[in-house]
């Protein structure tokens, strides 16, 4: 990178969120895009994620994402040549509880409302759809056909692609070391190789997104938090075909098909958070006793990998999209965007929205009035309902890094 670079507009951060942001921000007009990545792309949750896709959320502003991001995963090779390696797979939320199934039937009146094709599906039913679901154990569910998942290292390969053909200038291992400013207007970014000028600066960063914003001088309630990912032996009984995704919402734990076995992700609520690259084994175990509960021959199979990441989160699992503040002062020219641990389901509408909100203020994509930061007040509580369908993610967010002086 040269002493002295101008861009027309820069992203920090090269995730799927920050990535994904930067080709639209090109793909909009601008002609030189540049993006810092501090190691390389991809190189952090992104190629590490589970790549679920699920319209099924929780709020309307879920719905829309998800939504979004699954239609964008079905055009990119037409797009791009290339893409994520989407596979439709069917996705259900068992009920086991009355409660479970009021708050499924009223969700899915609020899903069908907004467009997705989710449709309830009695005891009966659950078990004939999934045959390697233990029978009789349901009291029904919803269930969404056109949810799927995609290949998490072929979504990084897409997007790299993506960067490449579109002519964003990726600068990798260029660490972000703050904000220029002029005023309440941003004039540039500092970073490791040097300073770049520019009116338009993106902050990402998935779990690390307060530490970058931190250096900016911006309060941001995000965290890291470890996510245990593992995928079975191989067996017959759970070809592709008998295996629609499942969330078991109350155990925070789900699964779907790879290389005729399964895999299987979950979070531990009553871990603290923080980074974390290595496996819990006590919490893997217990999860595999409620997945061998649920699905009982993986109670025979063994593990062919097991891996963690630390993934992003915030108190009310809802994105963050939205100008940055500090100080209770907007800084014109700097939006922040997370996508609060849903990267894969949620990353490409989020890094549209993202890149629509830092050309004009709004975006087509999904309302974004109540997703900026000025939803939460100085504690990091959000004024918003948390997310119900969501990994069990701590309910608050580490405190950030005191505010440095922005030059």
């Amino acid at each position: 990178m040269q002493v002295s670079e101008t861009a027309d507009a820069v992203v920090v951060g090269g995730g799927t969120v920050g990535a994904w942001c930067a080709y639209f921000l090109r793909r909009s007009g601008l002609q030189r895009v540049v993006l810092i990545e501090k190691r390389t792309l991809g190189q952090g949750a992104s190629s590490r994620a589970a790549g679920i896709v699920r319209t099924q959320g929780g709020t309307p502003w879920a719905v829309r994402l998800g939504e979004w991001s699954r239609k964008f995963y079905l055009s990119q090779h037409e797009e791009l040549g290339t893409d994520s390696g989407f596979v439709q797979q069917g996705y259900l939320l068992p009920c086991f509880t009355e409660a479970d199934v009021g708050a499924a039937r009223e969700r899915m009146a609020m899903q069908n409302a907004l467009g997705l094709a989710v449709r309830w599906l009695e005891p009966g039913q659950v078990d004939v759809l999934n045959p390697t679901l233990a029978p009789g154990r349901t009291l029904g569910g919803t269930y969404c056909a056109q949810d799927g998942y995609l290949t998490p290292p072929r979504n990084v390969t897409a997007y790299a692609v993506a960067l490449a053909t579109s002519g964003v200038q990726v600068r990798e291992r260029t660490a972000f070391l703050g904000l220029q400013a002029s005023g309440d207007a941003v004039t540039g970014v500092l970073t490791s190789a040097g300073p770049v000028s520019t009116p338009l600066v993106v902050l990402t960063g998935g779990p690390e997104l307060a530490e970058v914003a931190s250096l900016a001088g911006i309060r941001v309630p995000a965290g890291g938090v470890r996510h245990q990912i593992a995928v079975t032996e191989p067996h017959r009984d759970l070809a592709a075909e008998r295996v629609p995704m499942v969330f078991d919402l109350a155990a925070g734990l789900y699964w779907r098909p790879e290389e005729g076995g399964l895999l299987f992700g979950m979070s531990n609520p009553d871990e603290a958070p923080g980074a974390a690259a290595c496996v819990d084994e006590p919490y893997l175990a217990l999860m595999r006793q409620r997945l061998a509960e649920l699905v009982p021959v993986t109670a025979s199979l063994g593990l062919r990998r097991t891996w963690a990441a630390t993934i992003d989160y915030t108190p009310d699992h809802s994105p963050i999209i939205g100008p940055a503040i500090s100080d209770g002062q907007v800084i014109a020219g700097v939006t922040i965007a997370s996508a609060g641990g849903a990267g894969m389901m949620w990353g490409p509408a989020i890094a549209r929205a993202t890149a629509d909100v830092a050309l004009t203020g709004t975006s087509s994509v999904v309302d974004v009035d109540d997703l900026g930061l000025d939803r939460f007040d100085a504690a990091g509580n959000s004024r918003l309902g948390t997310d119900p369908i969501a990994l069990p993610f701590p309910e608050h967010a580490p405190q950030a890094p005191g505010n440095p002086a922005i030059p």
